[in-house]
């Protein structure tokens, strides 16, 4: 297939590079210069987004925000401008349900087709070609499209209409928050009340407390590693996301509102950049104690 990839940033690289090895025709264009691993595979750099879309069949879009994705669709030589008939675009990114929804009609107008498809897993899952990706829009373009995302990971679903594969990325960000805090608030409990922090996440691991979580922020926690797979500030973006939409639809979140507040004084305390599980930080700057302190000592 002729691909249009727009974003090649931390995890768009990677996927961008599963497709080419896949031996697809990519067309690439991204904010700065783009990656030399994807150049040297054979990625055809294209000056604007109106180009990408003009020589591709499929243009995929992987950026930070709601107005990235705006400005990449509908700005000053956007994709909009290159569409027609029988084409389809792909959004990748974590954005507003709402603003999808309207994204996906000004695209129909245009005669293309739209999916939004938003993906978990991180760079590593984005790397390993594992992530978990969830789909909104008509099926006959997410049969042509799954192809592709069976490239760029594993556990693809179509949830519903255009606007509710971003509305399912929201949920799951909100899940994810929420566990990482709980398992934050655990893991100090225990350290402070004086028990190894290490030896009472592998306790929990066998019992009904067990997540992927735990697994894995956990053992961030415990060891202090905060080099990020994702970052505090894009999650904390996608909270945003979560809580301007609940306020829209009458939708009260106040655990997510409280988990918002600890990633909010992370960044205000310089975390922003840190790996999300490195939430933690804001509760044990409250608790004047910081896991494995009492092992350290």
């Amino acid at each position: 297939m002729k691909i249009g990839f727009i974003g090649l940033g931390i995890m768009g690289a990677p996927m961008a590079g599963h497709l080419l090895a896949a031996g697809h025709e990519l067309f690439v264009n991204t904010h700065g210069v783009p990656p030399k691993a994807i150049t040297d595979a054979g990625a055809k750099i294209c000056t604007t987004g109106s180009v990408v879309a003009k020589n591709s069949d499929i243009i995929i879009i992987m950026v930070p925000d709601t107005p990235d994705v705006e400005k990449v669709l509908f700005g000053k030589d956007g994709v909009a401008s290159g569409l027609a008939k029988g084409k389809i675009v792909v959004d990748m990114s974590s954005i507003s349900p709402i603003a999808t929804k309207d994204f996906a009609a000004r695209v129909n107008v245009a005669g293309a087709e739209y999916l939004d498809a938003p993906v978990s897993g991180g760079e590593v899952g984005a790397k390993a070609a594992s992530l978990t990706i969830m789909v909104g829009g008509p099926e006959a373009a997410f049969e042509k499209v799954k192809p592709l995302f069976e490239k760029m990971g594993k556990n693809i679903t179509l949830v519903g209409g255009n606007g509710d594969g971003q509305t399912t990325k929201v949920a799951n960000q909100i899940i994810v928050a929420l566990t990482i805090e709980a398992v934050g608030e655990a893991l100090l409990f225990a350290s402070k009340a004086g028990a190894d922090p290490a030896k009472v996440r592998q306790a929990l691991m066998g019992g009904f407390a067990a997540s992927r979580i735990l697994e894995v922020h956990g053992e961030r926690m415990v060891k202090r590693t905060f080099n990020p797979g994702f970052r505090i500030e894009l999650h904390q973006k996608d909270l945003n996301l979560a809580l301007s939409s609940g306020r829209q639809m009458g939708v009260a979140l106040p655990n997510t509102a409280m988990a918002q507040e600890l990633f909010n004084a992370c960044v205000a305390n310089g975390h922003g950049k840190l790996d999300h599980s490195a939430l933690v930080k804001a509760l044990e700057l409250l608790a004047g104690h910081e896991i494995g302190q009492n092992q350290k000592s």
